[in-house]
């Protein structure tokens, strides 16, 4: 038995969850009134998924997961690789079947594929605007409920990496954490002493003095948080090769060259998923 590879597109159990609670949505118990009244159950037909803006693919295995859900009989045949460019008129992909399912899964696939090629646009977007400096470009939790798994793979596509997909998968402290904490130094330096040796500590700061702070307590990586560039690289010409710098808090598309340049190693971008625009797609029927 192969070991399941973590960054392939997620496993039947979770799309088939999204796709169900979408479907009921959209076309709650299978009954599309224009369709019903127009086509009986043995028409069949031919549609093409298309772009309509130039972008990058994300999501192309959703539509055979959203079509496998209404009727065994559709075929549907992908002719473009997640991760791929997509130019305006482009087919990416062609489905076959009774009329009814082809057109009552429409916007469901499309309403998926459409956000997770947003995601995937946007994060190449950011990849390339720093090519050459060795930063890595991640993403946050700043999901979209139920759909975090989806959009973190999309993340993947565009040539990003992930952030934890929980609480679970890290010790993160953040300012919230440090509040509360009586003496956050020796709090912190508790908290590493206890932590299995496999998970690294992560500390969020917001100057020089508390990055020295962490960093003493045993912090294996920094999030140096909502700082300019300056003080970035402040942090960085005193903390380099101590501990991983990752950068994070407003960072915009026009300003990540820079952070990219003030000695991080990791950049992280809420944007990527939380105000993304949707790639614009469409589904069209070819009549015979």
């Amino acid at each position: 038995m192969q070991p399941r590879d973590l960054f392939a597109f997620p496993p039947r159990p979770i799309t088939r969850r999204v796709i169900r609670a979408a479907l009921e949505e959209d076309f709650p118990g299978g009954i599309d009134l224009a369709s019903f009244g127009l086509f009986d159950a043995r028409a069949a037909a031919q549609g093409i998924f298309q772009a309509k803006a130039e972008g990058v693919l994300a999501g192309g295995p959703l539509i055979e997961r959203v079509y496998e859900e209404l009727d065994g009989d559709l075929e549907v045949e992908l002719l473009v690789d997640d991760g791929a460019p997509l130019m305006p008129r482009q087919v990416f992909a062609k489905a076959r079947g009774p009329v009814r399912a082809l057109l009552g899964a429409e916007r469901t696939a499309l309403n998926l594929l459409m956000r997770l090629s947003g995601i995937a646009t946007s994060t190449r977007a950011y990849v390339r605007a720093i090519e050459g400096t060795g930063c890595r470009v991640t993403d946050t939790r700043k999901t979209t409920p139920g759909l975090r798994a989806l959009e973190k793979y999309a993340v993947r596509a565009g040539g990003g990496t992930n952030h934890r997909m929980s609480l679970s998968d890290g010790a993160l402290v953040k300012d919230n954490h440090l509040a509360a904490c009586g003496d956050p130094a020796r709090a912190l330096a508790a908290m590493k002493a206890r932590l299995p040796h496999t998970v690294k500590l992560e500390v969020e700061v917001t100057g020089l003095e508390q990055a020295r702070m962490a960093a003493d307590a045993g912090a294996d990586i920094l999030l140096l948080d909502n700082m300019t560039p300056e003080a970035m690289a402040v942090v960085a010409r005193e903390l380099a090769g101590k501990v991983v710098l990752e950068a994070s808090g407003g960072i915009t598309l026009d300003s990540i060259a820079a952070v990219a340049r003030c000695g991080v190693q990791v950049i992280s971008v809420g944007a990527l998923t939380h105000s993304v625009k949707a790639l614009d797609m469409s589904f069209e029927l070819v009549v015979p």
